[in-house]
């Protein structure tokens, strides 16, 4: 695969022009771009995959829905179902997608939709008996038909934008001046401790605007492993055999983190979103007992429910009364201004 990327980088300009001059049609107002009279927040990045936006969201989801109607609206990749679609008590992974799904199941009081045309979602949202107040875009940086009221852009620590060059030799969807619309640039999956001087650092090589500000998260690892009704110690895998399956874009610092704390696993890696074959599922029940994402586990909990468990995860930002002081006076301004 490395291989073919190297082989392909003639291509690299190419995609680079084809991306740069479609955003520069979006600026110069020769596309329509659609503003809100709402706050609209897009969770996004320049990358393909893996930068943790789903935790970002699920962030937002719970410092926004005890004071808004609020409303997630995502594409549902691989979903089996078309057009426009609200979670409700019949919905299943397949219809929605694996993240909305986790949203869906993890609160019970938002609204959870997916659509992959942006305009068109949030025009059904709208027409609701009950619109939400705010609206979370999932993985809508690209999606320049709808223009956020505030854009939250998304970097690894280990694999920051600005090191990076667009597909399909590198890993950006567009080229990295596409950071300049973002309102706020959150440096993800950071170490536990990161010095000032490297913050410093990475901001330096970010080059923020003026208006714009550079927080940085990491990922914080719940203690306990849960399943359907049930719970174990993660320590307590110290003393179990297990087999690690993952179906997500890096699961590095997942890997990273159980091998810190000792654990010995088989890791069981697949593609992101990957849809588990009965092939598979019959491997995997063979299995004594199987630890994987929250994410997958929406794909396999039917499947498999005696021995598998997920590891449940957050973002933790840091200086996080800033970044949550930013979030809630754009939406309190925005909703005055309707």
């Amino acid at each position: 695969m490395k291989l073919l990327r190297i082989l392909l980088f003639p291509v690299v300009p190419f995609y680079f022009l084809v991306t740069w001059l479609r955003n520069k049609l979006f600026d110069w107002d020769v596309y329509e771009s659609k503003s809100y009279d709402f706050p609209v927040i897009c969770v996004g990045n320049l990358s393909v995959g893996g930068t943790g936006k789903s935790p970002m969201i699920e962030y937002l989801i719970r410092l926004l829905k005890d004071d808004y109607r609020l409303a997630t609206l995502s594409r549902g990749y691989k979903r089996t179902s078309k057009g426009f679609q609200i979670a409700d008590e019949n919905t299943t992974v397949e219809l929605l997608g694996d993240e909305p799904f986790q949203f869906h199941q993890k609160f019970k009081d938002i609204i959870v939709s997916v659509d992959a045309n942006r305009q068109e979602g949030i025009s059904n949202l709208m027409q609701l008996r009950t619109a939400p107040e705010v609206v979370l875009l999932d993985d809508a940086y690209q999606h320049r038909k709808v223009k956020a009221g505030f854009y939250i852009m998304l970097t690894t620590y280990d694999n920051l934008f600005t090191n990076d060059i667009v597909l399909p030799t590198g890993n950006l969807r567009e080229p990295r001046a596409g950071a300049k619309r973002a309102n706020v640039i959150i440096v993800t999956k950071c170490p536990e401790t990161l010095e000032e001087v490297e913050h410093e650092r990475i901001i330096s090589k970010i080059k923020p605007l003026n208006n714009q500000k550079v927080f940085f998260s990491k990922i914080d690892y719940s203690n306990t492993i849960l399943s359907e009704g049930k719970s174990l110690e993660l320590l307590s895998l110290k003393e179990k055999p297990f087999t690690l399956v993952t179906g997500i874009a890096n699961p590095k610092p997942l890997l990273d983190y159980l091998r810190q704390l000792n654990l010995k696993f088989e890791h069981l890696n697949f593609k992101d979103h990957h849809a588990f074959s009965d092939s598979e599922i019959e491997m995997l029940k063979s299995k004594s007992l199987i630890l994987t994402t929250e994410k997958d586990y929406t794909r396999l909990e039917h499947h498999l429910n005696d021995n598998l468990y997920y590891l449940p995860i957050e973002s933790k930002i840091e200086n996080s009364e800033e970044f949550d002081s930013l979030l809630l006076e754009y939406v309190k301004t925005a909703i005055k201004q309707k």
